[in-house]
């Protein structure tokens, strides 16, 4: 299967949540409609869980949606534009030691059963192809806070949406991100006016 882009717009947030919109940086959260909370976390699932907590804790959360928008590398060759993952992982955790010790890394989340798109969060910036070809076994997509915005909102109770276009390979080209973002940023901006309608 193809993995072109798995974007449905017909699927519009559900009416009378709020939403809240969780960004790694201000550049990629740059096109997000007037009006909308954003929250911008930094680099690396630390800072991305961090941010997201803090931005959960003492509020009502019983009418909020996260919608975690943002760049991701394609881990595959027909990877291209805008996607939304079914599936997260924490990649650079080592789980299946953790497992042996009797604990759950929960290192797989499911956030919609129906979209066939994995994205790999981790702390690593891939540009190496050996590790790229290594992620690629398992997944579509890598960034480096996805995950652990999804783990915060599990946590929390609190609904996900996620998004994210692809920006470069996840190969030395990666380097060019800043050059690359400010498109990635318009199609998540124009994605957030279609399923905010």
């Amino acid at each position: 299967m193809t993995h072109v882009s798995d974007i449905d717009t017909t699927q519009i947030l559900p009416r009378g949540l709020t939403p809240l919109i969780v960004s790694a940086t201000r550049a990629e959260a740059a096109y997000v409609p007037a009006g909308l909370e954003v929250i911008v976390t930094g680099l690396g699932k630390t800072a991305a869980a961090t941010a997201t907590a803090q931005a959960l804790a003492g509020r009502d959360l019983t009418r909020l949606v996260i919608v975690n928008i943002g760049t991701a590398g394609a881990l595959r060759d027909d990877v291209v534009g805008l996607h939304e993952p079914g599936v997260v992982l924490n990649h650079d955790i080592n789980a299946e030691a953790i497992r042996a010790l009797g604990y759950d890394p929960q290192e797989r989340l499911v956030l919609d059963a129906a979209r066939s798109t994995v994205l790999a969060t981790g702390d690593v910036f891939v540009t190496d192809p050996l590790i790229r070809a290594r992620l690629a076994e398992q997944a579509h997509l890598v960034d480096m806070e996805g995950y652990a915005v999804a783990y915060v909102a599990a946590r929390f109770g609190v609904p996900l949406r996620m998004a994210k276009h692809v920006s470069d390979n996840a190969d030395e080209g990666s380097f060019d991100w800043p050059s690359m973002v400010a498109r990635s940023a318009r199609e998540l901006g124009a994605w957030l006016e279609a399923v905010l309608d």
